[in-house]
């Protein structure tokens, strides 16, 4: 997997929701449209694990943590950024959503959920805040946030 195969990936992911109010129509809608059965999640998930593998994705690590923005928000995403981490058994830092975001819940061992969810989706509104929080095992997570806006606060 090489970044511009990844990239066109994202450019039709990013169309789907383009445009969508991020909020639990959008997590419902992403779950049955994009279940984490499917083909699509599993072409991306393939290509998250592929490049990690290959060293260009999750390539900065920071207290124990593994995460890097693989692409900056922009035209061909919608105006979306894609960040993913690789998270084992731990919370990250605290933060808030200015513009909401879109995670994609990629389990890799164990019963990892992020945030209490398993594979799949879930979506935090415009202005929401959280300890991202991977337990019951080891996940990656794509995040898709619009204009690529995130504000790492101390925790509330």
């Amino acid at each position: 997997m090489d970044l511009p195969r990844f990239e066109a990936l994202m450019v039709d992911l990013t169309a789907k929701v383009a445009g969508r109010p991020l909020d639990a129509d959008l997590a419902e809608w992403l779950n049955r449209e994009i279940p984490a059965d499917s083909p699509t999640f599993a072409a991306i998930a393939q290509a998250c694990r592929d490049a990690v593998a290959a060293g260009w994705m999750c390539s900065r690590e920071h207290a124990g943590i593994k995460y890097g923005r693989v692409i900056k928000a922009g035209p061909a995403t919608h105006g979306f950024s894609v960040d993913v981490v690789d998270m084992n058994e731990i919370a990250g830092g605290h933060h808030v959503h200015p513009n909401g975001e879109i995670d994609m819940v990629m389990p890799l061992e164990g019963d990892a959920k992020f945030d209490g969810h398993g594979a799949g989706w879930c979506v935090y509104p415009p202005g929401s805040a959280h300890t991202p929080t991977v337990a019951g095992g080891r996940a990656f997570v794509l995040y898709l946030l619009p204009q690529g806006a995130i504000q790492f606060t101390p925790a509330a």
